[in-house]
């Protein structure tokens, strides 16, 4: 497995609508009856202003607890984590209540946690603007603007029984996009939609991206949703793992120097394999142990029991 040092990626020019994101060794631990639970475990990760994101992993890796902490939800045990210029540890309630009712809209799992069932489409998109309208020289779009934005152009009279789940996600999206925030995050808008649900709702917040700048962050379990964004970074076990970028898989070194790896190489090397390091300027060479005294791991599987990761 050889690792040749590689460029950054050239920036990508994006509409100045959306707001930046960094994450500066960010921790959150979870108290329990039974200990302490550790949900994210030192995360460090930037975001550009206008760039689409998609956070992968499967379900309890931490993504949702990153998500909330971005949206100003919850606090993070330890860490900095910055939106736009905002310092979120650094804000008080009413700082927050601020942000969240302006700067970042956040689209919950489930259409109908984010939408009232009694309430027309438009009416609920209104409903979502009251606090932003409330501030002064604020200019928000019309409902059935946003509502056109996503793809439900004619649809705001109608109410969340009328819609086809994948609608439903999309009136979602505008509710979440009501304020006219530069930060839009959305947790699993696609968990629960077909092939052909989840291709509009990629779509509409590919348009959303592309015409406002906003800046958009998707939790999903789906690498194919992550692919399709761009950028995908893999969250496991509260920590950010590899990071894919256009189809291709890229190793991240972390901000404590560990090497974070794609995961589709833990099934050929389980935790404890030994590798031999060979560095130059340009590139890293990890082989497999060929040690026979290399321990044991994964009930008596030898590191060099696995395939010869040279490249």
């Amino acid at each position: 497995m050889t690792l040749a040092r590689r460029e950054k990626p050239a920036p990508v020019a994006h509409s100045s609508g959306g707001v930046a994101v960094t994450c500066h060794r960010l921790i959150h631990i979870y108290p329990t009856a039974t200990g302490d639970v550790v949900a994210l475990s030192g995360v460090d990760l930037d975001i550009a202003a206008g760039e689409m994101l998609a956070l992968v992993g499967p379900s309890g890796s931490g993504k949702s607890t990153l998500v909330a902490i971005l949206g100003g939800l919850m606090q993070p045990s330890a860490g900095r984590v910055y939106v736009g210029d905002h310092e979120l540890s650094r804000l008080s309630t009413k700082g927050l209540a601020a942000l969240r009712g302006g700067t970042v809209g956040t689209v919950l799992q489930g259409a109908e946690r984010n939408l009232l069932p009694y309430l027309s489409l438009s009416r609920n998109v209104w409903l979502a603007q009251r606090p932003a309208a409330r501030l002064a020289g604020r200019r928000l779009d019309p409902p059935e603007a946003l509502l056109d934005l996503v793809g439900l152009a004619g649809a705001g009279a109608r109410r969340v029984g009328e819609l086809s789940p994948g609608q439903r996600q999309r009136a979602a999206l505008a509710q979440g996009l009501a304020a006219g925030p530069g930060l839009l995050l959305v947790d699993e808008p696609t968990s629960q939609l077909d092939a052909s649900g989840r291709d509009e709702v990629i779509a509409a917040l590919t348009t959303v991206n592309a015409e406002r700048g906003t800046t958009v962050v998707v939790v999903t379990h789906d690498d194919k949703v992550g692919a399709r964004l761009g950028r995908a970074v893999t969250i496991r076990d509260g920590r950010v793992g590899a990071e894919g970028r256009n189809g291709r898989d890229f190793a991240v070194v972390a901000g404590d120097g560990t090497l974070q790896l794609p995961p589709e190489t833990f099934a050929a090397f389980p935790a404890g394999t030994l590798f031999e390091v060979d560095h130059t300027d340009q590139s890293i060479t990890l082989r497999a142990s060929t040690n026979p005294s290399s321990p044991a791991v994964n009930d008596g599987a030898r590191a060099s029991d696995g395939p010869d990761p040279t490249a």
